[in-house]
C-alpha cells in the first residue's frame, strides 16, 4: 500500500467511499431527495483525488458528478480542484482541522471557470465533517454546498447529504 504523504495525514479521516442520502433545494428549482457516492483515494503525492455522483434520490436516475483533487499545503490549508461535466470548474481554497468529533473541512471558491454553455455560477462554499467518529455506527461525513447561481447573487444553501463509510 502506498503510503499517505505527509501534507495530506489530515485529511486521511476522508479515504475510501462514503454513501448516504441528502436534500436539495434552490429558489429556482424543486426541492428534492439524493443519493450520493463520495470516493477520496491517494496515491503518495500531495493530493488526495475526490470522485462525487449523485442519483436522484426517488427515480434513481444520475443528477450530478464531479471529480477533482484536494491539494494539501501545510499548516492545514488546502486548495481544491475541481470540474464537473455541466462546464463548470472551480479552485476553493480552504482549511482542515480535527475537531472534538473528528474533522472539518471549510473551501470557499477563488475562481469560477465556466464554458460558454454551462448554467452561471459565480461563488460556491462547500463543507466537509465527520462526526461520531467514537460511536459505536460508526462515522458520518456530512457534505454540504452553498451557492450563488443563475440569478442568485448571495450564496444559499443547496444541498446536504450524509454519508456512511462503505470501504
Amino acid at each position: 500500500m502506498t503510503e499517505l504523504h505527509p501534507n495530506c495525514v489530515p485529511l486521511a479521516p476522508l479515504l475510501g467511499t462514503w454513501r448516504g442520502g441528502g436534500t436539495g433545494q434552490y429558489p429556482t428549482i424543486d426541492d428534492f431527495s439524493y443519493t450520493e457516492e463520495l470516493t477520496f483515494g491517494h496515491v503518495g503525492k500531495p493530493f488526495v483525488s475526490m470522485i462525487q455522483r449523485t442519483r436522484h434520490g426517488v427515480t434513481g436516475e444520475p443528477l450530478h458528478s464531479e471529480a477533482g483533487y484536494l491539494r494539501a499545503v501545510g499548516d492545514g490549508q488546502i486548495e481544491l480542484t475541481l470540474a464537473q461535466p455541466s462546464g463548470v470548474t472551480e479552485i476553493c481554497l480552504g482549511m482542515v482541522r480535527s475537531t472534538s468529533d473528528g474533522l472539518a473541512v471549510e473551501l470557499a471558491s477563488k475562481y469560477v471557470g465556466l464554458t460558454p454553455t454551462a448554467k452561471e455560477v459565480t461563488l460556491v462554499r462547500r463543507e466537509l465533517s465527520i462526526v461520531g467518529t467514537g460511536t459505536a455506527d460508526g462515522p458520518t461525513l456530512i457534505s454540504e454546498l452553498w451557492m450563488a447561481a443563475v440569478g442568485q447573487p448571495e450564496l444559499l444553501h443547496h444541498l446536504r447529504g450524509e454519508l456512511t463509510r462503505q470501504e
